[in-house]
């Protein structure tokens, strides 16, 4: 397997890992958010329900009131533009 479909596959197994967990396969709910945050991003906040609740405001493009894969990707990419300064 090539690195971009191996990277692919660990962003969904991530995706999958937090979703579902509090019903919805197929979204995050605001405390699966929280559970990602604190593990996948120690210290990157989320440890305040203020955090989480803008963080999760921002990734809820749609105000449906779940992240769902799409929004999650692009919240990935952001994040790789800002680490790598692009």
């Amino acid at each position: 397997m090539s690195k971009l479909l191996g990277a692919i596959g660990i962003l969904k197994q991530t995706f999958d890992e937090y979703a579902g967990t509090d019903g919805d396969k197929t979204t995050l709910s605001k405390k699966e958010i929280a559970a990602m945050l604190k593990k996948e991003l120690p210290g990157a906040g989320g440890d305040k329900k203020e955090e989480v609740d803008q963080f999760f405001k921002m990734l809820d493009e749609d105000g449906d009131g779940v992240v769902n894969f799409n929004e999650y990707i692009i919240f990935v990419a952001t994040l790789a533009l800002l680490l790598t300064g692009g």
